[in-house]
């Protein structure tokens, strides 16, 4: 859906706005963004991913720069309302899940967290409480993310592969038991006709997805679409250069994982060297 404008060419959307308000006033200033983290003290790749609207930051740098260029409140404004509409990610998402329904295969990277398919419902839960869920809501949130997983145990299920970078077999639960039960899920899933499951050691070093975490799905009219997503959001990408350009990091980064047969080896080690839970 095409960003809404108004009459003075700025856009409708509130975190398009407030991205756009930022951007307006630092290049009517003549700052770059390098100068602009010097002179306020933060790390200035804050601001442009504030400026791209992959972020919209937090209260303490926004009334910083409220105070720095001299408007007083109104950036704080911007923030509150692009803070509390949701209405792009959610419609972007939505349309993914549609996607993703219809889809005939799907591929995946993981930087730093299991995917959805492949959670336990004790990783769900401590994962979306991380990010503040909490009550009923959580529960809510854990159960649709376990009514996700049908799309890849239902009656002829698409095939599915997923490289793990190892950060996500090294960041483990605060309960070693749910844990543990994580990584045999793991061990039990990559052994599924359907499903490939890779893992991305350390060693490999630096690659094209380093800092993305990805999905792409091919749908039953040949086309492929791509997902990218962090803890806050995503976007949904359809066009075909874009896509077709992920996709050779991806495949770049597939020759570096070890193979589905080392990769269940790999998890299985780990899952020796947990600590044996008490006896009762």
């Amino acid at each position: 859906m095409p960003t809404r404008r108004a009459v003075t060419g700025r856009s409708r959307e509130p975190r398009a706005r407030f991205a756009e308000e930022l951007r307006h006033l630092r290049t009517a200033r003549g700052d770059s963004l390098r100068q602009l983290g010097e002179r306020l003290g933060w790390d200035w790749s804050l601001f442009g991913k504030m400026e791209k609207g992959e972020t919209v930051g937090g209260p303490e740098v926004v009334e910083a720069l409220d105070q720095y260029y001299g408007t007083p409140g109104l950036l704080l404004a911007l923030w509150e309302l692009a803070i509390s509409d949701q209405t792009q990610f959610k419609e972007r998402y939505r349309r993914y899940m549609a996607l993703e329904a219809e889809a005939t295969s799907l591929w995946h990277f993981a930087v730093s967290v299991v995917p959805g398919l492949l959670q336990t419902p004790g990783y769900a839960r401590e994962l979306l409480a991380a990010g503040g869920l909490r009550g009923d809501a959580l529960d809510q949130q854990v159960e649709a993310r376990m009514g996700r997983q049908n799309l890849l145990t239902a009656d002829d299920p698409p095939p599915f592969r997923t490289i793990l970078s190892e950060a996500v077999l090294r960041t483990t639960l605060r309960s070693a038991q749910e844990w543990r039960r994580q990584l045999e899920y793991l061990v039990e899933a990559g052994g599924r006709p359907n499903l490939t499951l890779q893992v991305l050691p350390q060693a490999a070093g630096l690659h094209g997805l380093s800092s993305t975490d990805v999905w792409f799905l091919r749908l039953h009219d040949t086309r492929t679409v791509a997902y990218t997503e962090h803890g806050y959001g995503g976007e949904l990408h359809e066009e075909s250069a874009a896509v077709e350009r992920m996709q050779r990091a991806y495949d770049a980064t597939r020759d570096l994982a070890l193979s589905p047969a080392e990769s269940r080896k790999f998890i299985l080690r780990m899952l020796e060297e947990l600590p044996c839970e008490p006896s009762t």
